[in-house]
């Protein structure tokens, strides 16, 4: 399509064509791919952490660095000014991190409630920042009973609403309390392959995403809207 075919109300300053050359970074980073991993529940015995915990084994075995957040102390949103410890912990994290892990357990249908407060607390945006904006996500979760995907479904509309770049695959563990040894260790299974699966792809993903996240994310309507602002700024000092 040529560009006189475009119509007269797109913004000609704001409107780029993708380019091939951008998708190569200049210089690749060097450091291990760094990860933060959010689980969804607060029992003794959680399975969504020893899901959590047995991914993290396997991604520092492919070399990434990994930190998982516990969200026991986490206070309900709008009950805590943003200064609390808890909070400031998970928002630093979330910054450090260039992909998330978040696994929950599935109740009446849904992701727990602690995983919920987790993802609320954290910012679409801190200034002109956007803290989760471009970086990778792989989503889990654990059943009690059969097989369910709802609270993965429910974490991929999650990921897309914090612009997270979530990647296609994604685990369900049906019956979590008979996958898992007594000292928490995850059973050889078809289910502990999907896990691995998931692990290797988020890492590939990362590597891949991480430096060109900020082109990938760079989009028209806001490029338009930040000219516009600065349109405004100049003329108010005229």
């Amino acid at each position: 399509m040529s560009s006189e075919s475009l119509p007269s109300h797109l913004d000609a300053s704001s409107f780029h064509a993708p380019a091939q050359q951008a998708l190569r970074p200049a210089q690749a980073s060097r450091h291990a791919p760094r990860i933060l991993m959010l689980y969804g529940s607060l029992r003794e015995r959680s399975y969504s952490k020893l899901l959590t915990q047995e991914s993290a084994r396997l991604l520092e075995g492919m070399g990434a660095e990994v930190r998982i957040y516990d969200p026991a102390g986490l206070p309900q949103p709008d009950t805590a000014p943003a200064e609390h410890p808890k909070v400031q912990e998970l928002r630093a994290l979330v910054r450090w991190c260039e992909g998330m892990v978040w696994t929950s357990p599935e109740r009446h249908g849904a992701m727990s409630g602690i995983m919920k407060t987790q993802v609320d607390w954290i910012p679409l945006s801190e200034g002109a920042l956007r803290p989760t904006q471009g970086k990778t996500l792989a989503v889990m979760q654990v059943c009690g009973g059969s097989q369910s995907f709802n609270t993965v479904n429910q974490l991929r509309i999650l990921g897309r609403w914090m612009r997270l770049l979530t990647i296609p695959n994604q685990s369900a563990v049906a019956k979590a309390y008979q996958e898992f040894e007594e000292d928490g260790r995850m059973k050889p299974s078809a289910f502990y392959d999907r896990v691995v699966d998931v692990m290797e792809e988020l890492l590939k993903f990362t590597l891949l995403t991480r430096d060109i996240a900020p082109y990938l994310v760079d989009r028209y309507s806001e490029r338009k809207e930040e000219r516009a602002k600065m349109h405004a700024q100049t003329l108010a000092k005229m």
